[in-house]
């Protein structure tokens, strides 16, 4: 028996089921599926009678009847979260990467999908309603590569917009001036000292346990853009300038490192040097994390060969770094000081010799006058 809720608007729409009768949402935070329900009543099932993925007894997985619209239909809302996707299936594949991922060796990628099946009431040897499926399917990059997006210090987060189908929900950046990383890193109006240590922290936040944040490719450049502009490299995948210190990378929800602060030699005419860190942030599942670790000659080559990357790094605000020149200057000031209060002096004694002479010359020629 079909319930009267399922027919006050099928009276225009009763056919046989197609497989065009579900759509599906790829979301950020959520997958959503809307299901024609008129369809399902033509074949002697209500709301009631479609399950997704066999979850009959969880509320919270049981579709909605929206009959405001044409045609009405059944919805179902889930969350991206492999502990409570309403029964939904999570596998992870792995690839060789292109296009916009050329630059990494594979690329893995989770797809999430089920089914929503129906319930037969028949309670007889035989039955002669069609028995319905409706499958779904979604799939999510774990490469997540974040737009140009100047980054506060003190850290702030950039949302994620439902464009990509990407489910990181934020994911922030921050600068830190201890090994703990607790202290904002604060750059003082002339700039930091060089070999200051920074602290760099790249968070993921409401992250699924099955997956951590790997930073593939760290670097500064003088411009605040993934341009071809002078850049130096503080480490691709496992190699790594020797001066810089990876705390944590693919272990956790967040990626930590440190490097001390340098400058650009270009920049050396400059009383202060310029520069902006850039990475290239993306996800692994925590079962071949260690493997993106791994060096690859291959990788490493073209990476580098292939320069920088158009428009997928997470950049920070400018770093300032006081350069030599600075201190010459200031040597310069010094000296030229010494060399004024010199000629100071020197005036100061010349003035009163001046008019001593003048003096004596008054004394001598009206002497002369009178002989």
């Amino acid at each position: 028996m079909v319930a009267k809720s399922s027919q006050l608007n099928c009276q225009n729409y009763l056919r046989r089921p197609e497989y065009t009768d579900i759509s599906v949402e790829c979301g950020t935070s959520s997958i959503s599926l809307a299901i024609q329900i008129c369809p399902a009543v033509y074949s002697g099932y209500n709301e009631s009678l479609l399950i997704l993925n066999h979850r009959f007894q969880n509320p919270e997985c049981k579709g909605t009847l929206d009959e405001t619209a044409t045609p009405p239909v059944l919805r179902f809302t889930f969350p991206l979260n492999i502990t409570n996707a309403c029964g939904s299936t999570f596998v992870t594949t792995t690839s060789s990467g292109t296009g916009v991922f050329a630059d990494f060796s594979n690329i893995q990628t989770v797809n999430i999908s089920g089914v929503v099946h129906s319930n037969d009431p028949t309670t007889g040897v035989v039955t002669y309603n069609t028995w319905l499926k409706y499958y779904y399917s979604c799939a999510y990059p774990l490469e997540y590569l974040i737009n140009n997006t100047q980054v506060e210090v003190s850290g702030s987060s950039i949302a994620v917009t439902d464009n990509n189908g990407s489910f990181i929900s934020t994911l922030s950046m921050s600068l830190f001036s201890d090994v703990n990383y607790t202290a904002p890193l604060i750059i003082p109006p002339l700039g930091l000292e060089l070999k200051t240590n920074i602290y760099v922290q790249v968070q993921a936040i409401n992250l699924t346990n099955q997956y951590n944040v790997l930073l593939d490719r760290c670097y500064a450049s003088i411009s605040p853009y993934p341009t071809n502009s002078t850049f130096f490299n503080l480490f691709v995948s496992c190699s790594k300038d020797q001066m810089t210190i990876m705390q944590q990378n693919g272990e956790s929800h967040h990626a930590r490192f440190s490097f001390p602060a340098f400058r650009f030699i270009e920049q050396q005419n400059q009383t202060t040097s310029t520069y902006y860190l850039h990475c290239i942030t993306r996800l692994c599942d925590i079962s071949t994390c260690s493997t993106f670790k791994q060096c690859s000659k291959r990788r490493k080559r073209e990476a580098l060969s292939k320069g920088l990357s158009d428009s997928t790094t997470l950049s920070s605000i400018p770093i300032v770094t006081r350069n030599e020149n600075s201190l010459a200057s200031k040597e310069e000031a010094v000296s030229s000081s010494d060399s004024k209060m010199g000629i100071g002096i020197a005036v100061g004694i010349l003035i009163p010799a001046v008019i001593v002479i003048l003096a004596a010359a008054v004394i001598l020629y009206r002497r002369l006058r009178h002989v």
